[in-house]
């Protein structure tokens, strides 16, 4: 019997029965589980942003409970992990513009209170260059709030759980820059 269990589970991943264990997008390829922080996080999606023709990076989104809707997620308070990965040159002010107009598009009547938070944001991204990381942290809890890292290193954090939610609107909101990234962070590409 137990022969038999071990020639199945030698065979499946030849039949393509393999766990997988991360997926690819343009050649950016990210764990569809991880470790972080203690708690384990799951890929809900992968997602390519454009601008016009440009291929610009490739997100992926973390998270502890999976969902498919994008309010959901913005106001769920767990620990939710948003990793950009560039596919060219651009300067942090490009960014940061087009993050601040998400928040624009999407954070309706809290956008007043988030200003001056998102003005702070905005100075923390830097430029950045084909194959660097850009990775958002929304931490729960009595401290909620955002840290931004850029290749592995802390570059601040934005106090606020409605900040959080806000920049989780920016990609998942009813107004997104991208709809087929959306469409890909939710995973229902």
């Amino acid at each position: 019997m137990k022969t038999i269990i071990l020639a199945a589970l030698l065979v499946l991943p030849s039949l393509g029965f393999a766990a997988e264990v991360e997926k690819t997008l343009k050649g950016v390829s990210m764990p569809v589980s991880l470790q972080f922080e203690g708690k384990k996080l799951e890929l809900n999606g992968l997602g390519l942003r454009t601008k016009v023709v440009f291929k610009v990076y490739v997100a992926g989104l973390y998270l502890e409970k999976l969902s498919k809707s994008g309010e959901e997620i913005a106001a769920s308070e767990q620990l939710k992990r948003v990793e950009l990965s560039f596919l060219r040159k651009v300067d942090g002010a490009d960014v940061a513009k087009a993050i601040a107009d998400g928040f624009t598009n999407n954070a309706g009547a809290a956008l007043p209170a988030l200003k001056d938070r998102i003005a702070k944001f905005e100075k923390l991204i830097p430029d950045v260059k084909k194959g660097d990381r850009l990775l958002f942290v929304y931490r729960p809890g009595a401290a909620a709030g955002v840290e931004l890292q850029y290749n592995g290193a802390s570059l601040g954090k934005i106090e606020g759980k409605d900040f959080g939610d806000a920049l989780l609107r920016v990609w998942l909101g009813p107004k997104p820059s991208d709809k087929d990234l959306q469409d890909g962070l939710l995973g229902l590409k």
